[in-house]
């Protein structure tokens, strides 16, 4: 990977690490604690504080566990980073915005105990859990990730069909 492939996507990663930071303290200095705030019929703003990862999964390990358990995901993701032609941009883009969302939540969990959450979807009978932008970024990196190995697949797929 040449210097300037390698800083492109250092910087997507701080652009998604400070873009969570940032939404995060505005979160918490205006936003009241569990306090739901609709935006539209199926969004609503809901400060919550999760002790553990996705749908609180694993809250019993504690802040040292999550944290060690975010940087081995972390070193893994940047391994296959590593491992990825340069040509797939869109899922070097994904690893990008996998790692900064995992930084962001891990900057949380190291300095306050928990990870601040503040987006639900929702209806009337049914609720996602609450999420952040963190989490998203996570989100959006994979789905980047898996398009990026479709394209591969179909690729190659074409590829041994006319052979």
């Amino acid at each position: 990977m040449s210097l300037r492939s390698l800083l492109s996507y250092a910087a997507v990663t701080a652009l998604a690490v400070v873009a969570d930071q940032w939404v995060k303290r505005l979160v918490e200095t205006h936003l009241p604690m569990q306090e739901k705030i609709d935006v539209l019929p199926f969004l609503a703003l809901f400060r919550t504080y999760n002790t553990g990862v996705a749908f609180s999964m694993f809250a019993s390990i504690g802040d040292l566990g999550l944290i060690a358990i975010s940087t081995a995901v972390i070193l893994f993701v940047l391994y296959l980073a590593a491992r990825t032609s340069r040509d797939q941009i869109i899922a070097r883009t994904g690893f990008a915005l996998i790692v900064g969302g995992a930084i962001g939540n891990i900057i949380d969990r190291a300095l306050l105990g928990h990870v601040i959450d503040y987006v639900l979807f929702h209806t009337p009978v049914w609720s996602f859990a609450v999420f952040n932008l963190a989490d998203a970024l996570i989100t959006v990196g994979a789905v980047l990730v898996i398009i990026q190995e479709l394209l591969v697949w179909r690729k190659a797929r074409g590829a041994s069909s006319t052979d």
